[in-house]
C-alpha cells in the first residue's frame, strides 16, 4: 500500500477538563470504531473500492491507522482523530507525544494491492486460468511484480524473487492471440528486468544475466537490460562480454550516469586484472631464467 502521513498533531490530554480542539472537531467527524475512538473527516474523496482486509500494508504502527486505511477508497485524502486506546496509550512517544493522548492524523492513500485475489488466482490450475480473458491474467501478473517491488524496496530480495516468478509463470502459461502478444511481451519484458535486478542483488550474476538476455530477445536495445548484463558480466570476470553491454547500453543512454560509472570501474577492473596477468607471466620467465640446466658433457 502506498500512501503519505502527515506528523500526528496533539490535541488533548485525556485528563483534562477543559473544551478542547479534538471536542470541537469530533462533533463533524464519523464514528468508524463504533466507540468514537477513530473518527474520521474525509478532505478529498476516492475512488474505486475500499481497501481490503488482506491488502499489502506498508509501516502501519497504529491500531487506528489500520482501522482508518480499511475506510478509504484509492486517491482519498482524510483527517483522523485517534484515542490514546488506538494511538499511543498510557506511555505515549516520548518527548513529542506524552501520555494518554488524542492525536490527529492527515492520511493519504495513493493504492493498494490486494492479496487475496492475486492468491486466489495463482491457486487456480492453468486450464482452470486460461478461461479468464488477458485483461485478469494481466492485471494478476502486475499485481505479484508490484508485490515484488514491494519486497524489494525492502531488502527482501529472496521473497520478491518469488513474486516475480509467480508473475512470469502466469505470463508464460497464457497463449494470446496475435494481436494481444505484444500486451504478453511487455508485461514480460518488465518482469525479466526485475528478476535480473533481483540476482544481482542475491549475488548471483549467472542468472542475472540470464534473465536480462531474455529481456533483450524482446527488447534488443533496452538500455536497462544491457545494463544489467554488463553488470553481471562484470561480477563474473567476463570483461570483453561487460564491456560490449555497456557500450551498446551507452549507445540507447549516453548521459546515464550508472552506465557511465560502470564503465569507468570496468576499466579500473581491467587495469588491475592486466596489472596481475603481467605480474604472473614476469614471475614465470623470472623463475624460468633462474632455473638450472644440464649441458653437453
Amino acid at each position: 500500500m502506498g500512501g503519505s502521513t502527515r506528523n500526528p498533531g496533539v490535541l488533548q490530554r485525556d485528563d483534562s477538563p477543559s473544551q478542547s480542539p479534538y471536542q470541537r472537531l469530533s462533533q463533524r467527524m464519523l464514528d468508524i470504531s463504533g466507540d468514537r475512538g477513530v473518527l474520521k473527516d474525509v478532505i478529498r474523496e476516492g475512488a474505486g473500492e475500499l481497501v481490503t482486509p488482506d491488502a499489502s500494508v506498508l509501516d502501519i504502527t497504529l491500531w487506528g491507522m489500520e482501522l482508518g486505511l480499511l475506510s478509504m477508497r484509492r486517491g482519498e485524502l482524510a483527517r483522523f482523530l485517534f484515542k490514546p486506546t488506538y494511538a499511543y496509550g498510557t506511555l505515549g512517544c516520548p518527548p513529542l507525544i506524552p501520555p494518554n493522548t488524542t492525536v490527529l492524523f492527515e492520511i493519504e492513500l495513493l493504492d493498494f494491492l490486494d492479496s487475496a485475489e492475486s492468491d486466489k488466482f495463482c491457486a487456480l490450475s492453468a486450464e482452470q486460468q486460461s478461461q479468464f480473458p488477458l485483461q485478469k491474467v494481466l492485471k494478476v501478473a502486475a499485481t505479484e511484480r508490484e508485490f515484488g517491488n514491494y519486497l524489494f524496496r525492502q531488502n527482501r530480495f529472496y521473497d520478491a524473487k518469488v513474486r516475480y516468478k509467480r508473475a512470469l509463470l502466469l505470463l508464460h502459461r497464457r497463449t494470446a492471440p496475435p494481436e494481444e502478444q505484444h500486451l504478453v511481451e511487455t508485461a514480460k519484458l518488465l518482469v525479466f528486468l526485475n528478476l535480473s535486478f533481483t540476482y544481482l542483488k542475491l549475488e548471483r550474476p549467472t542468472m542475472a544475466l540470464r534473465y536480462g538476455e531474455q529481456a533483450l530477445i524482446i527488447d534488443r536495445k533496452n538500455a536497462k537490460a544491457l545494463f544489467r548484463c554488463g553488470q553481471a558480466c562484470l561480477l563474473m570476470t567476463e570483461y570483453q562480454k561487460a564491456r560490449d553491454f555497456l557500450v551498446r547500453a551507452q549507445r540507447e543512454q549516453p548521459f546515464n550516469h550508472d552506465i557511465n560509472n560502470e564503465l569507468k570501474k570496468l576499466a579500473s577492473y581491467y587495469r588491475d586484472y592486466m596489472d596481475k596477468e603481467r605480474e604472473m607471466c614476469h614471475r614465470m620467465f623470472a623463475s624460468g631464467d633462474n632455473g638450472s640446466t644440464v649441458g653437453e658433457n
